[in-house]
């Protein structure tokens, strides 16, 4: 069977030219490997059968994606979600949907309807199957550069609390994303310039498009395809999983320490006040840790096969790679579609958000919020805190001594 991996293949037989990205399609004869296999041939079996199903998995989940990825827009886009950490969380979910609605027709032409004879190789195909590559890479590079700019600008405000209103404004959250999206463009050249269309006569008659090495690419010994690799490998995943890797753990210190400070102060009657204070922010900075979690066990697998393809040769790339490039795919998609679950899951704000907007309230009624006060006696004196929680979420405070 023709798959959209005889779109990528080189036309002599002594190397495989592999569009490199997370979409690049299932290579032909992964069960046919060479005898200096890296891995055990049973990993080419297992990618051959789920090559088999991947189209159907892969639409379903981008569907999800795109539903999941709309409904992160509307409620982060309401004015009452309108703060820096939300926007850059807009521009992620921009990024995924972009990704999921792109790769939809191409797992549906080239993995579900695939045949023999179709889809057939004419220009036009080959070429939406290049344009399918770039775009996809450039997308999946946003999503990776916002995570690593979401991470820090978490960081900063959790570890510079003074200096935050001047760091982490709207203005400069606005500039980070515009950044992201412009640099990823511009990060992606080298796979721009790697492929091309390409054309070779048919065994059968007329003329067959490919996608293939550019002469660029092969030039000086196939420096610009080495360039590639490891741009993709190390720029576009070993070095921002490193980032997201020291931040996660600098938040998850600093989660420790606030937990600490916080216990102090309870210690010295003032923790009711600041336990409202800074509960929501907690509970903020633990979903950012969730999405960057998340996202490491993602990429970082990528980055370190993509490294060793790199470092051992095509004789790793073609029996560990290949076989894991539609597995890597599928995870990959699921990641960025579960985020809108995340959220819902632990924010108390997005979820009111959401039910408000959608108007489900009724449906899963929610406590009344606006008149509801608790008091919380502390072991100091007769002084005691009481803590209003208002409609929209915000805290509010009054002591009586």
């Amino acid at each position: 069977m023709e798959t959209a991996g005889d779109y990528t293949m080189e036309l002599d037989n002594n190397v495989t030219s592999f569009l490199v990205n997370d979409t690049g399609g299932q290579m032909p004869n992964l069960t046919n490997l060479t005898s200096d296999a890296y891995c055990n041939p049973w990993l080419g079996e297992l990618g051959a059968w789920y090559g088999g199903v991947h189209g159907y998995s892969s639409l379903v989940v981008c569907l999800f994606g795109c539903v999941m990825n709309l409904l992160n827009l509307v409620v982060l886009t309401r004015r009452e979600m309108h703060n820096p950490t939300n926007a850059i969380l807009t521009g992620l979910a921009f990024a995924d949907l972009l990704n999921d609605l792109e790769y939809m027709p191409f797992a549906l032409f080239m993995k579900v309807l695939a045949r023999p004879g179709y889809p057939p190789k004419t220009y036009p195909w080959a070429l939406f199957v290049l344009a399918h590559s770039n775009f996809s890479q450039v997308c999946h590079t946003i999503s990776i550069w916002l995570t690593v700019t979401l991470a820090v600008w978490r960081y900063m405000m959790v570890a510079m609390p003074m200096q935050n209103k001047t760091l982490c404004t709207m203005e400069r959250a606005k500039l980070a994303i515009i950044i992201a999206y412009v640099c990823s463009l511009l990060v992606c050249i080298p796979v721009y310039l790697t492929f091309e269309v390409k054309w070779v006569n048919g065994t059968e008659g007329g003329v067959k498009y490919y996608v293939h090495y550019s002469e660029l690419a092969k030039a000086h010994d196939q420096l610009l395809v080495n360039a590639n690799f490891w741009v993709y490998s190390v720029v576009i995943k070993l070095i921002p999983c490193l980032v997201l890797t020291v931040v996660s753990f600098r938040l998850i210190n600093s989660l420790m320490e606030a937990k600490r400070r916080k216990a102090q102060l309870k210690g010295g009657g003032r923790g009711a006040a600041k336990g409202g204070e800074d509960g929501g922010g907690d509970r903020t900075t633990r979903m950012l840790l969730a999405v960057l979690l998340l996202f490491l066990m993602t990429e970082f697998p990528q980055g370190i096969l993509g490294l060793l393809s790199l470092l051992l040769g095509d004789a790793f790339f073609r029996s560990c790679y290949l076989p894991l490039g539609d597995l890597m795919d599928i995870v990959a998609l699921s990641n960025s579609a579960i985020n809108f679950i995340l959220y819902t899951a632990m924010s108390l704000k997005f979820r009111q958000v959401f039910m408000a907007t959608f108007h489900l309230n009724k449906l899963c009624p929610q406590p009344n919020t606006q008149t509801t006060a608790v008091a919380v006696v502390t072991p100091t004196r007769s002084a005691h805190t009481t803590v209003v929680t208002t409609t929209n979420g915000n805290i509010q405070h009054s002591a009586a001594v």
